[in-house]
């Protein structure tokens, strides 16, 4: 395994690459003295591959106790077990999958923006990734992960499509935010128009509106929506207007290592409004916490719970 052009990539990332690769057989031994000059070129890196293995031994442990999966506890038991599989899950396939296929990606609580060579721009949240796939007849990018604000360079002899969610976002000239959620993707229009293609229908979007759409669904009716307060994740703030608290809670993930699971999928239905600081998510989900009345559990640094 080779570490040239991984760079400018997120420590976390390599470091998931490389305990995935190593957990798959004994590497080679030209991949073995790559991995160790890998850890050895960065302090940051020797870090990021202890935090992944860290999270394995704790994900491995995570056994309920007689104690605590007696009574009335075993629902919190179960769900938490759960949570420790999903989490295996996610530290196995969904973060190396992206890792593959991304030829832009952002690190938790990081931002980049990109000129790409047409110049158009894109400005990436945190954690968010993007693939390129830009030919003659057409330039298109496939939103992998998190969320994304687009400036698009004119040229009528190659539209500009963004695939998102199983749906594609076609410029007219404009600026544009997609963010991934949990069931789909939302697209709000910045500068001038869009066309949303979803779920067999199409939708033209125009400035200071915004769409949302499931997966294989059709485009929501657009909604007036206050521009700055949707892409406010540039300044680094986040406001959260009467959404699910499960959307919240993605937000914050860009910013903070880990995962914060719902142990019950009502909790994570409530509506949650706020404006919070990306700089210091867990003092947004303190927050989240005392508004709902929910409380917190720390399984590690890496896996909270939140619960009534």
């Amino acid at each position: 395994m080779q570490d040239e052009g991984k760079g400018k990539q997120d420590a976390r990332e390599q470091a998931i690459a490389w305990w995935v690769a190593r957990r798959a057989g004994p590497l080679a031994p030209q991949e073995e003295a790559a991995f160790h000059d890998w850890l050895a070129r960065d302090p940051a890196h020797a870090a990021a591959f202890a935090d992944i293995a860290g999270m394995v031994r704790h994900v491995r442990g995570m056994t309920p106790s007689p104690r605590v999966a007696a009574g009335r506890f075993r629902p919190v038991a179960a769900a938490l077990a759960a949570a420790a599989a999903a989490l295996a899950l996610w530290i196995g396939f969904d973060d190396l999958s992206i890792l593959l296929r991304a030829d832009r990606a952002t690190g938790v609580g990081e931002t980049r923006s990109v000129t790409l060579d047409d110049g158009s721009r894109i400005h990436l949240d945190a954690r968010s990734a993007i693939a390129l796939r830009y030919g003659d007849a057409e330039r298109r990018v496939v939103l992998l992960r998190g969320e994304a604000l687009f400036e698009v360079a004119s040229d009528r002899a190659r539209p500009f499509v963004v695939e998102a969610a199983e749906g594609t976002v076609a410029a007219r000239g404009t600026a544009f935010d997609i963010a991934l959620t949990g069931a789909g993707a939302r697209v709000t229009v910045t500068e001038h128009a869009v066309e949303v293609a979803s779920g067999g229908g199409a939708l033209l979007l125009g400035e200071g509106r915004q769409t949302s759409y499931a997966r294989a669904g059709a485009a929501e009716a657009p909604r007036s929506v206050d521009v700055d307060a949707a892409t406010a994740w540039r300044r680094g703030k986040l406001i959260i207007e009467d959404a699910p608290l499960s959307e919240a809670l993605a937000a914050l993930a860009r910013h903070r290592r880990g995962y914060v699971f719902c142990l019950r999928p009502k909790d994570c239905a409530r509506r949650v409004t706020g404006v919070f600081g990306a700089g210091d998510p867990l003092r947004a989900l303190r927050e989240i916490e005392a508004s709902l009345g929910l409380t917190a559990t720390f399984l590690t640094d890496y896996l909270i719970v939140l619960h009534r």
